[in-house]
């Protein structure tokens, strides 16, 4: 495996000098095995150099999450011969992820210790599951709900013992630490959460939550959080090379910008979930789990063939989106950002916002410019929540096209 990675002698000497050869060659057997590409083969061959080389291995022996982390940062602060680049974004959680698969595939990875209150943060998470609540709620409270846990673990043992003055202790830390006030706020919004459900099971003393008052927000101060709609323009209209990514980027920004979808709507959208006799597609709203169902635009649906034409690659997995090289899973919301936010700043578009999100606020600040009411609106971006039942009932498609078509005139 190793001398295939490579044409250069002086590349396969590097990694058949290197201690543990025969470990490492094992596990870039694994991935190939699995499908993963050989770009990917590559570089995961010369982090495993760089481990090898940081943490000082000669033989296979138990090492530590905290181990690896620390090793992860000796790697990003690392200057010399073996960094080609002076600042890679991510390079430290690219080193703690490969070192990790790579010692657990060696059964030498020590389990970390279960974080305090662990079970009970996980009997949290499931009654918000049960509540129907979206995946990406889900891990903020949760991690929300860890973090403060984590914080008030060295003084108390047990979840009754915590009083309403370690919160306020809490969250001074977080001023402290120059947390924003809507960070802070929605933080005092997760602890609710967790200690309404901690006060229903029993866990606390009651009150906590009534006590827990965050900074007060204003949600509509400022200018609009998205671009304007010429920059949405140059969005969609922007062509780059005709490359598969390039196809996938330009069909996710249409759904984002055309219909308003939220980034985990997008990612969810499975090849099942259009069809193209009816010219309509499906959307599973990520909020209380509404079922909406939108006409296909003319532009938006030739990007998404055009994308399954000539960027999505064949494989088995059901979702639209999906990574380019294998083993293809669904892209996910992170690749959605990464995608939009790269394509605005590549062409400069000014924004308070340049997520996902940010096109999902243009799209409703132009349906409102042109005439549209705010239960139109309303309707049209799902913040009411339709069910598979109601949905024939309640739905006017003329009036959807009618929304969904708005200026686009020049747009290609």
């Amino acid at each position: 495996m190793i001398d295939g990675l490579s044409r250069l002698p002086s590349v396969r000497s590097r990694h058949t000098s290197a201690p543990l050869l025969e470990e490492r060659e094992q596990f870039l057997q694994h991935l190939f095995s699995q499908g993963i590409c050989r770009v990917s083969i590559r570089m995961t061959a010369a982090y495993l150099l760089h481990i090898v080389r940081i943490m000082a291995l000669t033989e296979v022996r138990n090492v530590t999450v905290e181990e690896i982390e620390a090793a992860g940062q000796v790697w990003a602060a690392y200057v010399g011969p073996e960094r080609r680049k002076s600042q890679l974004r991510g390079i430290t959680d690219y080193f703690v992820l490969r070192a990790k698969q790579w010692f657990t595939f060696n059964g030498s990875l020590t389990p970390a210790p279960p974080p305090p209150f662990s079970a009970q943060i996980e009997r949290y998470a499931d009654a918000m599951r049960v509540r129907g609540l979206s995946a990406t709620t889900i891990y903020g409270y949760r991690r929300s709900a860890a973090a403060f846990l984590q914080f008030v673990a060295p003084k108390h043992s047990t979840l009754e013992t915590i009083r309403l003055s370690d919160v306020y202790e809490y969250l001074a830390k977080l001023r402290a630490s120059g947390k924003a006030n809507r960070t802070i706020a929605t933080r005092c919004h997760a602890l609710r959460s967790f200690f309404t459900h901690a006060e229903i099971m029993g866990w606390c003393v009651p009150g906590i939550p009534l006590g827990i008052r965050g900074p007060r927000v204003s949600q509509y101060r400022g200018p609009a959080r998205g671009p304007a709609w010429k920059d949405v323009r140059k969005l969609v209209q922007k062509r780059g090379e005709a490359e598969p990514k390039e196809f996938r980027t330009r069909a996710i920004l249409f759904l984002l910008a055309i219909y308003g979808l939220r980034r985990s709507e997008v990612a969810r959208l499975e090849l099942g979930d259009f069809d193209w006799r009816s010219e309509t597609f499906m959307v599973r709203r990520a909020k209380r789990r509404g079922i909406q169902y939108y006409p296909i635009q003319y532009e938006v649906g030739e990007a998404i063939i055009g994308y399954l034409q000539h960027g999505r690659p064949r494989c088995a997995n059901r979702n639209l989106f999906v990574s380019l090289c294998p083993p293809h899973r669904p892209f996910g919301v992170a690749g959605i950002s990464q995608s939009v936010r790269g394509r605005m700043q590549s062409i400069g578009i000014e924004s308070v916002n340049t997520g996902p999100h940010s096109l999902r606020h243009a799209c409703a600040t132009r349906l409102l410019s042109q005439g549209s009411s705010l239960q139109e609106i309303a309707d049209f971006l799902g913040h009411r929540d339709l069910n598979s039942v109601s949905i024939y009932a309640r739905y006017d498609f003329r009036l959807l096209r009618k929304v969904a078509a708005f200026s686009l005139a020049g747009v290609l």
